[in-house]
């Protein structure tokens, strides 16, 4: 028998790419499948996207770039976000990432180790305990309750606080809640980590652009007081229809990009070239694509919404 590493037996799997291989499996054999195990939107990337990743590839991108990402795209992100947010992004600090998901196992291997504490919210994204505990780091998780409307009790997350404690992930739009952080709630929060400035805040902003019911979605870039503590992570798959382009990105405090951009060196080197591309357009071009698919889950939401109250004991 093969020894293998113990640290595998505390990695856990998202069980979404289990039952998506099997859904694929059943639909190759024919069988009609409706598909609700992942997060990947059913419409196409937007047409001048595509066109933008052709156009690379026939323009010859085809080399490695450096492993942050192009810089055009760093200051597209940095851009883009100043936009949206009213604050000002280095690009400098941004690394460009083959997913968001890589971004997110990247902070968690910088920030945790055999003995620390990372927090995290519950419910969550199934890889926030995997990563933390695969890493050495014991998870601990605060809740997210639906009479809060999923939001947290910021002196709640703020309790849970030790010695050991290294991070606290935070997560709005959430996955699998769809629960907007309230604004007062992360005010308490971020003035209650004033007493912790050793503390990182990893915040996975990845449905940022995905808001309903007149929600508005408050990035904690905006606390300057956290920008040398913050992580953000974001990325191109779920609102501009890019989960297998393979896109994302995260925003760094500047004592870790260093750190960062070693760990995409040493792991793949960097992000696909020509999809780089695909990605300033994605910024930059029409959002017309992006509103068009929120406003169809959004009538898609209240007839799954009124149909499950129309049955008994549901709510």
């Amino acid at each position: 028998m093969l020894k293998v590493a113990t640290r595998m037996d505390r990695l856990g799997t998202e069980s979404a790419f289990e039952i998506l291989a099997k859904a694929q499996t059943m639909a190759a054999a024919g069988k009609s499948i409706v598909n609700l195990c992942i997060g990947q939107p059913d419409f196409p990337p937007p047409a001048h996207v595509i066109e933008a990743g052709q156009r690379a590839i026939a323009d010859g991108h085809h080399g490695y770039t450096a492993a942050p990402g192009i810089l055009p795209l760093r200051e597209s992100i940095a851009s883009d976000l100043g936009q949206r947010f009213g604050v000002r992004v280095d690009p400098g600090h941004v690394t460009v990432t083959p997913g968001s998901k890589m971004a997110l196992f990247f902070a968690l291997q910088i920030l945790g180790e055999i003995g620390s504490e990372i927090i995290y919210p519950n419910p969550a994204y199934p890889g926030y305990e995997s990563i933390i505990s695969f890493c050495g780091a014991t998870p601990v998780s605060y809740p997210l309750s639906e009479a809060t409307g999923f939001s947290f009790d910021a002196d709640d997350v703020l309790s849970r606080i030790t010695p050991r404690t290294r991070a606290i992930i935070v997560n709005s739009p959430a996955n699998p809640t769809s629960g907007v952080l309230d604004r007062g709630e992360l005010d308490r929060l971020v003035a209650g980590l004033e007493r912790y400035p050793h503390i990182a805040v990893i915040s996975d902003e990845i449905y940022s652009r995905i808001i309903y019911d007149g929600h508005a979605h408050f990035s904690l870039l905006s606390y300057a007081q956290l920008r040398d503590r913050l992580v953000l992570l974001d990325g191109w798959s779920k609102s501009f229809s890019m989960t297998g382009w393979r896109l994302g990105y995260a925003v760094w405090p500047k004592s870790l990009v260093e750190h960062a951009t070693r760990l995409a060196i040493n792991c793949h080197s960097c992000v696909n070239n020509a999809a780089q591309y695909a990605g300033i357009a994605a910024l930059e071009g029409p959002q017309d694509t992006v509103h068009t698919m929120v406003e169809a889950w959004s009538e898609r939401r209240q007839v799954i919404v009124q149909g499950l109250r129309a049955l008994p004991g549901v709510r």
